[in-house]
């Protein structure tokens, strides 16, 4: 599988990045999120890790709400594809019918793996198998978002990310649809910053950066 086989059809390249290839963004939502994630995307740079999305979407719509997000981002957004390697540049976001998960590309990075097995927390995909797949992965090298959502669903493997040496964000209560997501990750002690959307692009790129430095010094 070649890199051309996951260029745009508009042709776009994604820039060199300054980033440790090592280093992954991962990002949880659900009721509201689709708002949201097109608001904290566009205010993104081209150039940051792989960042790898579940929102909770029925089968038949996370194509087209990827192709919208690309619209209003520098980064290249696309549907997750199974065994794809994951680019810096790129945001992949969980197809409506499969969990996504990652695994490791030894020197590479990573790449996407689907699955269609049973829900977990009720849901497919679950927010729930991205963070425990980024911890595992990842670790220390991830840098996790929760936005708005209803229920519980990733509010534990974000837990396990953080004791992983993950730095996680929580979007805050007034700038949620529904708090219930990230208030379970608080709860649970998963978060080290309750973020309002309008600044959450601003504090992730500072959480990458830190990252960054932490794994390769100043």
């Amino acid at each position: 599988m070649t890199d051309e086989h996951h260029r745009p059809a508009d042709g776009r390249a994604p820039p060199p990045s300054r980033y440790d290839h090592r280093l992954l963004v991962a990002i949880g939502a659900s009721t509201g999120g689709t708002e949201a994630l097109r608001d904290l995307l566009e205010a993104l740079p081209a150039d940051l890790p792989p960042i790898v999305i579940t929102q909770h979407m029925p089968p038949g719509f996370t194509r087209s709400f990827a192709e919208r997000l690309d619209k209003h981002t520098p980064l290249r957004v696309k549907e997750a594809e199974h065994n794809e390697r994951l680019h810096p540049g790129h945001v992949y976001v969980a197809p409506g019918h499969a969990h996504l998960a990652v695994r490791p590309l030894p020197l590479l990075g990573y790449h996407a793996q689907l699955s269609e097995g049973e829900p977990v927390n009720r849901h497919r995909p679950s927010v729930e198998v991205l963070f425990l797949s980024a911890a595992r992965a990842a670790g220390a090298c991830t840098v996790a978002v929760m936005l708005t959502g209803m229920g519980k669903d990733g509010a534990r493997a974000m837990l396990t990310l953080r004791e992983a040496g993950a730095y996680n964000l929580a979007q805050d209560e007034a700038s949620s649809v529904v708090f219930g997501m990230p208030r379970e990750a608080i709860a649970l002690g998963a978060v080290h910053e309750i973020v309002p959307l309008p600044q959450m692009a601003q504090r992730l790129v500072i959480a990458v950066e830190a990252k960054n430095k932490a794994i390769n010094g100043p």
